[in-house]
């Protein structure tokens, strides 16, 4: 029976580390003897989580990065690459919503929720895998959301960018196939990241905090997603609360 691969050694570059899912997901990397790029548009909030990996003797790396912007993300890639020599692993947690109907949204604002949640996986996608390539492996981790399967009123633009992050997985997966660059696309549903805090004065109804789980149990998901031995690929992975009322 194959064996789980050892992460030991291993670099992650993980988007939005700076709070939430991102930082979750720096975390358990961390405790799986990677090394960790945190990449998030505030610098300070990517310091503070790279500084605490930094006392369990974790090797990691704060950089400053909109992941929309093609300099950004080439930059921040480069950073860690001229760190490490090598991008083992890159998953792109970083996210934007704003809540408003159709009729409301700015076309700035519709711009800006796809610039993050669907542009910036494709930019960080094709920033690492040149790397991967010329190591003939790579995980490249995707988050969308039950809201890239279900679709509910005030959130068309977030449904359009995370339904695009599952079908720009599904190319993306086929094209690494040659190289062994494995893609996995994660759908989580509601987590207590705070995430909903933002939009109390928007007129939606807010989940009850019994109905949402814990970061850190979809990060773990996603390391483990990360061990699957190299002859298979773990391709979409949907992890919801027991309780989760946007499923099914």
């Amino acid at each position: 029976m194959s064996e789980p691969q050892s992460l030991r050694g291993k670099v992650a570059l993980v988007t939005g580390a700076g709070s939430g899912l991102g930082e979750a997901v720096a975390r358990a990397f961390g405790n799986a003897h990677c090394a960790v790029a945190c990449i998030d548009l505030d610098e300070d909030r990517a310091a503070r989580v790279a500084a605490d990996l930094g006392k369990g003797d974790i090797e990691a790396l704060a950089i400053g990065c909109d992941v929309s912007d093609p300099a950004s993300v080439n930059a921040a890639v480069g950073q860690a690459r001229a760190r490490w020599g090598r991008i083992d692993i890159a998953v792109n947690c970083a996210g934007y919503d704003i809540v408003k109907s159709v009729s409301e949204l700015s076309v700035v604002e519709w711009d800006r929720i796809l610039g993050v949640n669907l542009r910036g996986p494709f930019l960080v996608a094709k920033a690492v895998m040149p790397t991967m390539r010329e190591q003939q492996s790579g995980l490249i981790v995707n988050i969308a959301s039950t809201a890239g399967v279900r679709a509910w009123g005030n959130a068309s633009a977030y449904h359009a960018s995370k339904w695009g992050v599952i079908g720009f997985s599904r190319g993306l997966g086929v094209e690494g196939r040659a190289d062994n660059i494995r893609v996995t696309t994660v759908i989580p549903g509601g987590m207590r990241t705070g995430w909903f805090d933002r939009f109390p004065d928007q007129g939606i109804p807010l989940p009850d905090p019994t109905n949402l789980q814990d970061p850190a149990t979809v990060a773990n998901a996603i390391v483990f997603a990360a061990t699957v031995p190299p002859e298979s690929s773990l391709q979409e992975l949907i992890l919801t609360p027991l309780t989760e009322t946007s499923w099914p």
